[in-house]
């Protein structure tokens, strides 16, 4: 791919993010705090799926393990 092409094809991105989010209405110091605080809450979200899902999913896999009748592992020891 051209430079010229990527160059224009990031510059179509951001014009079509423009459009969509209504900041082109915006004057430049509105559209940067717009900017930080989009970014801000997109890295939170980030952030707080990689840190509490795989937690999430852990917790939801020994209860379903429980309710489909699988042991646990003090039973499991016991019975050793």
């Amino acid at each position: 791919m051209d430079v010229k092409h990527l160059k224009e094809y990031l510059s179509w991105l951001y014009y079509q993010y423009l459009l969509i989010t209504c900041c082109y209405v915006l004057e430049p110091w509105e559209q940067n705090i717009f900017n930080t605080v989009l970014l801000t809450v997109i890295v939170m979200i980030i952030y707080t799926s990689y840190v509490f899902i795989p937690i999430h999913v852990r917790l939801a896999s020994e209860f379903f393990s429980g309710v489909c009748g699988g042991q646990h592992e003090s039973t499991v020891a016991l019975i050793n």
